[in-house]
């Protein structure tokens, strides 16, 4: 299942999905039962990223359980995963979840699970283009709130910076063609010629989020700093400039470790209170897969 729109205002995902229906031979392969979805047309008519609620933080399994919650996008949430789950048995057996960002995260892939599959999958996509980049979340699991989640199998793909309710076409280019690299690697692999991938993988593993500074009221009291910004996935180090203050003093980050941030700036993260998150670097030896 290849989803675009999960917010409405990420047009490369809304596109890529419209176009596939229009010319649904592009999604063709001789082993794969290629399908689309809008997910939540609303927020897509609206040109806003939803309407009542983030849906993609509609699909923890309590919440997807829970009979009072009736907003628009808990609703669109609970028959989406009817649709194409349950997650103990889902129907669709890999989510290729599109989105952008106006963050600088190039074009980053957040594995629905660290299933062997999936990393494979995403190492071998770092060799086809050494841009892509791969981040875990905290949840990496059937236990996170994010659509992809219905299936352990698949993946986020998360392009940009790209502002929102605008198309930009090396983006929707590119993310068209990790669409394309990714229904071909799950041809092969069906078939038995799993394409080669390196035996190890370099991952950015999500360790916590961080917030801008605030007053009392919640009332910003800080920005990025100018030399921080559209800095994704670049080390920070203890001492370094994190934020610079209303009154031109920086704040340093403080940490005995360094840290990849990402997610820089986002602007829908602002109301989540997320100036960024924080990641580390890991290498992950890959199992093969059989």
């Amino acid at each position: 299942m290849i989803v675009g729109g999960t917010h409405g205002n990420e047009l490369t995902g809304i596109y890529l999905v419209k176009k596939f229906q229009k010319y649904p031979h592009l999604l063709h392969r001789k082993s794969l039962e290629c399908a689309t979805l809008l997910a939540n047309p609303k927020a897509i008519a609206a040109n806003r990223r939803y309407i009542d609620r983030d849906l993609n933080r509609c699909f923890a399994n309590g919440d997807l359980a829970n009979p009072a919650l009736t907003s628009y996008e808990d609703r669109r949430a609970k028959k989406i995963a009817a649709q194409l789950g349950p997650k103990s048995q889902p129907n669709a057996d890999v989510i290729i979840d599109l989105h952008s960002t106006t963050a600088n995260m190039g074009l980053t892939i957040l594995p629905s699970s660290k299933d062997p599959v999936n990393l494979r999958l995403a190492a071998y996509l770092s060799t086809l283009n050494p841009l892509v980049r791969i981040c875990c979340g905290v949840q990496c699991n059937q236990d996170a709130p994010m659509l992809r989640s219905l299936s352990p199998l698949g993946c986020t793909i998360e392009v940009g910076a790209i502002a929102q309710g605008v198309l930009n076409a090396d983006y929707l280019q590119q993310t068209e063609q990790l669409v394309h690299a990714i229904l071909d690697y799950l041809d092969a692999m069906n078939q038995g010629k799993v394409l080669s991938a390196p035996s190890s993988l370099n991952v950015y593993q999500v360790m916590s989020s961080v917030d801008y500074p605030r007053d009392s009221s919640g009332e910003l009291q800080a920005v990025i700093h100018p030399s921080l910004q559209f800095k994704d996935y670049e080390p920070l180090s203890d001492g370094e400039p994190m934020f610079l203050k209303f009154t031109g003093e920086s704040i340093p980050y403080r940490g005995e470790n360094t840290v990849y941030p990402i997610f820089i700036n986002e602007a829908a993260y602002y109301e989540k209170k997320i100036a960024m998150t924080l990641t580390s670097k890991q290498q992950l030896s890959l199992e093969p897969v059989s």
